[in-house]
């Protein structure tokens, strides 16, 4: 028997409620839950989402009609819900809450139905701890500066990864001064601080990238934010400072085209670097594939004068992972585990995995 597609829906907002519970997000994780009922009772959340129930799993269906309804709290358009989101001052224990949701999404059913179109451009500034190691062990490595292309930029903030300052058991890394300060996300072992880096390069791709000097692009960028996540809030803008003052590319394109046509020579005298992180899920089967031999052909024309990373943090099984593929070599190295968000870090070191495809 075929599931209907109110119940598909419902499942996956119950499927996100659970791992915003687990993330701390206890608002989002309570209004999932009563938009899913409100979907297997053909309400209104469900007059919203109903033609997205055959939409790729892994397309965060919830999470963009979360952070839909969050744009209308940000640009002040639901005052009554606004109420219940700290983001915007409100407090998140307010027995309002799912009342006032479900006014708003009632009253804005129509623009909600275009927003939650939009892919999550969640730019989360917290994953560059979990990172960092990764880009460091690439500079032991080769000795070389980088020349960084991020896929799936969004803003860019995170290819201004080495403005951040990064702290752990009394040592730090990066600028003391940065306005971004990303503490305590380390247990007892963390990265070797005293590499020093230089970035010779900073580009990306999106499919829909954002200029996080805009207003626009803020708005875009905030309501992706879980709104009783208040640190996160502080850490966007002050990323959104840091890149006033420090420029990225970000070019509009298909991620496999463009690092094919990025990797298509060689660039003597640096470290090319491709990363991505929580991107992976939103490529399709085919272009996974096309992505793995893209980087594969890159490196094995890699040398010792232009190597070749692949650094990814992508889900694991219930905490992501990081892991780095260096060319010349090519072996796949687990460096960390990590939260979906950053915190915490937990520094595995460079324990070689299998044999890659270089």
């Amino acid at each position: 028997m075929m599931t209907a597609p109110a119940e598909i829906v419902a499942r996956r907002l119950l499927k996100q409620a659970e791992w915003c519970e687990k993330l701390g997000s206890p608002l989002y994780s309570t209004l999932l839950c009563q938009a899913a009922e409100d979907v297997r009772a053909a309400g209104v959340c469900y007059a919203v989402l109903h033609d997205h129930y055959d939409d790729p799993p892994d397309s965060a269906l919830a999470l963009r009609f979360l952070g839909a309804v969050h744009r209308l709290v940000l640009q002040k358009q639901a005052p009554r819900l606004a109420a219940c989101y700290p983001s915007v001052g409100g407090d998140s224990g307010c027995d309002e809450l799912w009342p006032a949701f479900h006014s708003a999404v009632r009253e804005h059913a129509a623009l909600l139905r275009e927003l939650v179109d939009r892919p999550v451009q969640t730019n989360e500034v917290g994953r560059c701890a979990a990172l960092l190691g990764g880009f460091l062990e690439v500079v032991r490595s080769t000795g070389l500066p980088m020349r960084l292309l991020e896929v799936g930029a969004a803003g860019g903030l995170i290819l201004r990864w080495d403005q951040y300052r990064y702290e752990a058991n009394a040592e730090g890394w990066g600028d003391p001064d940065s306005p971004v300060y990303i503490g305590g996300a380390f247990g007892d072992v963390h990265p070797p601080f005293n590499i020093p880096v230089k970035i010779a390069v900073r580009r990306g791709c999106d499919a829909s990238p954002i200029d996080p000097c805009t207003e626009e692009g803020q708005l875009t960028l905030q309501s992706y934010v879980w709104p009783d996540q208040l640190m996160r809030f502080r850490q966007l803008a002050a990323a959104i400072e840091v890149a006033r003052r420090v420029p990225a590319e970000v070019d509009q394109a298909n991620a496999v085209d463009w690092a094919e046509a990025s990797l298509a020579n060689g660039v003597s005298g640096v470290a090319t670097v491709v990363y991505h992180s929580i991107v992976w899920q939103y490529f399709s089967d085919e272009d996974r594939a096309r992505f793995k031999r893209v980087m594969a052909a890159a490196g094995q024309a890699a040398t010792p004068d232009h190597p070749l990373a692949w650094l990814r943090l992508e889900p694991g099984d219930n905490l992501a992972e990081v892991h780095l593929q260096l060319w010349p070599g090519a072996e796949d190295r687990l460096l960390a585990r990590s939260g979906f968000h950053g915190k915490p870090v937990q520094w595995l070191g460079c324990r070689k995995l299998t044999k890659g495809n270089g």
